[in-house]
Formats: C-alpha cells, sequence, structure tokens
C-alpha cells in the first residue's frame, strides 16, 4: 500500500510540472493562462507561440507520461496502472507547483496509454485525425481520442474492476477539464440551430 501511495504521489508531482508555463517563462513569453482559452496546453500554446512550440509541449508531455508510465508498471501490480494514470492527468489539471491551474491531461493520457496500450495509441492517434479533419473542432476530436484510449486501457488490462474505475476516472477529469469548451459550443450551436429552424418555417410551401 506505501509504495502504492508513493507511485501516485510521484505522478501527481511530475503531472504539476507544466512544461508550457516554465518554457513560457525561460522565454520572456506571456504566462499562457493568460490568452485565448486560459489553459496551458498544446492547443492553447499553438495559439500563442506556433507550431514549433506547440509541439515541444507536446512531445515533452508525452515524454513525461511515458517515464511516469514506466515507473508505474515497473513497481505496481498492472490493474492499479489506470488510477497512477488518473493521478499524472490531476496533476497536470491542478498543478500544485503553479498555483493549481494548469492543461486537460490530453497528451499525458495520450502517452501514458502509449506505453500500455501502444495499440490503441495508434488506433486514437488516427481517429483524432479522421474526427478533427471532418469537425475541424481540437476539442471534439479529443474526445474520440481519449475514449478510444480509455477503452484501450480497459481491454489490455481485462477489464479489471480496479482498471476499469481507474480508466473511468481519468477519462470524467479530462471531460471536467473541457467543460467550458462544452459550454461554449453549446452557446455557439444553439443560435445556429435556432437560426436554421425558423429560416425552414419561414420557406414557402
Amino acid at each position: 500500500m506505501g509504495k502504492t501511495f508513493l507511485i501516485y504521489l510521484f505522478a501527481y508531482l511530475a503531472g504539476s510540472v507544466n512544461f508550457a508555463i516554465i518554457i513560457f517563462k525561460l522565454t520572456g513569453k506571456e504566462d499562457p493562462r493568460l490568452s485565448f482559452s486560459g489553459n496551458a496546453g498544446t492547443t492553447n500554446v499553438y495559439r500563442q507561440a506556433g507550431y514549433f512550440w506547440a509541439t515541444v509541449i507536446l512531445l515533452l508531455d508525452i515524454g513525461r507520461a511515458l517515464v511516469v508510465a514506466a515507473v508505474a508498471a515497473h513497481f505496481m501490480e498492472a490493474q492499479y496502472l489506470p488510477w497512477a494514470c488518473f493521478f499524472l492527468v490531476l496533476g497536470n489539471s491542478f498543478p500544485c507547483f503553479h498555483g493549481f491551474r494548469g492543461g486537460k491531461g490530453v497528451a499525458n493520457y495520450l502517452g501514458f496509454t502509449a506505453l500500455i496500450a501502444p495499440w490503441a495509441t495508434l488506433i486514437a492517434s488516427a481517429i483524432w485525425l479522421v474526427v478533427y479533419g471532418i469537425v475541424r473542432i481540437t476539442f471534439i476530436a479529443s474526445f474520440f481520442m481519449i475514449f478510444t484510449l480509455a477503452l484501450g486501457q480497459a481491454f489490455t488490462l481485462n477489464c479489471n474492476f480496479s482498471a476499469i474505475t481507474g480508466v473511468l476516472a481519468a477519462f470524467l477529469l479530462i471531460l471536467f477539464n473541457h467543460r467550458k469548451n462544452i459550454i461554449n459550443y453549446r452557446k455557439t450551436c444553439e443560435p445556429l440551430a435556432y437560426t436554421k429552424l425558423h429560416s425552414k418555417d419561414n420557406e414557402p410551401m
């Protein structure tokens, strides 16, 4: 039990190191949480600093997640790995080193799953590309990807109860992190739906 707690603590603390905030500070840029979505993650970095820095942050997040997954896999039973993933995402979302305001955990979830269910990571990445190509909305494509990754973790770990609860906890946390995206998307869609409905009502018979 003590070793498991230490791994969870390690995962949370590792996730609490936000590369976007650190790199922006080192390069003299404004805190990424002060602009656009207010999120210290890859998408918001892209909006503020372009492809290069967004790619750097993405690779650092994925690399960190791979390290955490490797440590957890070495010291823990497989059924508890999704909970290590949850605490990694929790740290990224609410980092103790950055005022408990961080990212949304998508890249970390992707990197962690890449080690324990690489086949699911490949499928999920392909799904992200397809969905984004259709809807052109990042967070919707991410939902499809995260759902696929969650299924991959669950099936790889034989749908063990502990594994499923950990997978579900991480999945719900990432959904919670996107609550503003969901609210804003609904606000955008409702007027469009209303306009389309009334334009049909006004069409001549």
